[in-house]
């Protein structure tokens, strides 16, 4: 079990660990898994572009790129994971059909994945997930059933529900095949840049870092990853400091994608453990800022998920000189209300 640092400032967690013989523990999936991944959802995804950032880049005395998941299927990298494990059930699973539980993001990828596929399915989402993700998952023709007031609850409901009706649950982050899918974006990153120094990747269960991270360190195992979540919402953080997976609530933050707890059992708690280099907390006034300053740099609109990573990179800009970066855009699906919230926050 890893034992995470004191809290060297305010927002920023160290993970003082020699990685290998965890991963002999703990293996992971090898670099032909990924692979085979990227092949499995070629035809049902895009390969996202990567942009420098001058802005960024000048701000942290670096060479900053920006993996554009913003620009992905339904606006978020979440479809990776989904295609991918529809892609590997049978046909008789698929026809069975599935189950999910979402903040948004996952359920509208489900739903893309059920109408590409032809296969049926239920997507449970909690109370407060935003309106513009479940106008979203609708649009795509999927059944929303609202239950429960956080993403764990949803998640527990939803599994049970599932083997109830004997249909496949998809989780968006707590399942192999879903994290083989996410990390094909480390594929394509490792294939687009030469070399990262170090890379920020917003956290909420684990799913995206695990994929990305878990095929990354192993074509550059000296890559330094930075796990990004809000300060309102440091479930796996905390998690991680304590050895286990805590039961904790959560503030309102403009994270969404982020918010809420995990899963007892999640593989991706030790996943991380083994793959995060360090943790950074940020503001709602940092993610704000993040979002902001991309629209208004980069002319790009994004989630505040992805305006977690941005703001945790601006946040360690000193450490960085010389460094070159890459962040993950994770998603664009961001609510008018709460882009109203941010821009009109900043009108003098």
């Amino acid at each position: 079990m890893i034992a995470m640092s004191s809290i060297q400032a305010p927002s920023c967690v160290d993970v003082d660990v020699d990685i290998l013989p965890l991963l002999k523990m703990n293996p992971l999936p090898n670099q032909h898994d990924f692979l085979d991944a990227e092949l499995r959802i070629h035809d049902h995804i895009r390969e996202t572009p990567v942009e420098r950032s001058a802005w960024l880049s000048e701000a942290c005395s670096g060479d900053v790129f920006l993996k554009l998941e913003n620009y992905q299927v339904t606006g978020s990298f979440k479809i990776r994971g989904v295609m991918n494990t529809l892609l590997s059930m049978s046909d008789d699973e698929r026809k069975r059909g599935v189950v999910a539980a979402s903040t948004g993001n996952h359920g509208a990828a489900v739903a893309y994945g059920m109408k590409t596929l032809h296969c049926p399915g239920i997507i449970f989402v909690p109370e407060n997930a935003e309106s513009v993700k479940l106008d979203a998952i609708r649009a795509l023709g999927g059944e929303v059933r609202i239950h429960g007031e956080d993403c764990v609850i949803a998640e527990t409901f939803a599994r049970q529900y599932a083997q109830q009706e004997r249909m496949t649950y998809i989780s968006p982050y707590n399942d192999p095949d879903v994290i083989l899918g996410q990390g094909t974006i480390g594929v394509e990153l490792h294939r687009q840049l030469d070399r990262i120094d170090v890379i920020y990747i917003a956290v909420g269960g684990g799913g995206l870092l695990s994929g990305i991270a878990g095929y990354l360190k192993q074509v550059q195992p000296d890559l330094e990853v930075v796990g990004c979540s809000p300060e309102n919402s440091p479930v796996l953080c905390r998690s991680l400091e304590a050895g286990r997976v805590l039961d904790m609530e959560s503030a309102p933050t403009l994270s969404d994608g982020t918010a809420g707890g995990m899963e007892k059992d999640a593989i991706t708690f030790e996943r991380c453990q083994t793959l995060i280099d360090r943790f950074v907390l940020v503001t709602e006034d940092e993610i704000a800022a993040g979002v902001r300053h991309t629209l208004e740099k980069h002319h790009m609109l994004i989630e505040g998920a992805a305006g977690v990573a941005i703001a945790a990179c601006i946040q360690e800009k000193d450490r960085l000189r010389g460094k070159r970066i890459a962040i993950v855009l994770c998603g664009a699906n961001i609510s008018a209300e709460k882009l109203h919230q941010i821009l009109s926050a900043h009108v003098d």
